[in-house]
């Protein structure tokens, strides 16, 4: 593993170690975090990408959207996403991780 991807590895396990101490949080939300990661997988995971809720509801095996509209807004509101949303089919809605990524110099 070499020095940034050692920094994205500490940066996800901080991440996912804070969303799982949430006291409201549910499996979903987890759920929805981690399908997150895996859709900007090929992308720096510090910046902004864009994904359609069906591709999210799909890696997260959330079935109603109301169930996922609740989380992704709890999530935002919670800190650990900032969300655009996009009402175009093909573009999808922006999604940013607010994970912080301790960097030496």
């Amino acid at each position: 593993m070499n020095k940034d991807e050692n920094l994205y590895h500490k940066g996800l396990c901080r991440y996912f170690a804070q969303a799982s101490q949430q006291p409201h949080f549910f499996p979903t939300h987890l759920s929805i975090l981690i399908a997150l990661v895996q859709c900007c997988n090929y992308q720096d995971i510090t910046l902004s990408f864009n994904v359609s809720r069906k591709t999210l509801m799909r890696f997260s095996r959330i079935k109603s959207v109301s169930t996922y509209h609740k989380n992704i807004r709890e999530l935002k509101e919670g800190g650990f996403i900032k969300y655009k949303p996009s009402w175009h089919p093909k573009l999808g809605s922006e999604v940013k991780l607010n994970i912080e990524l301790e960097k030496t110099f």
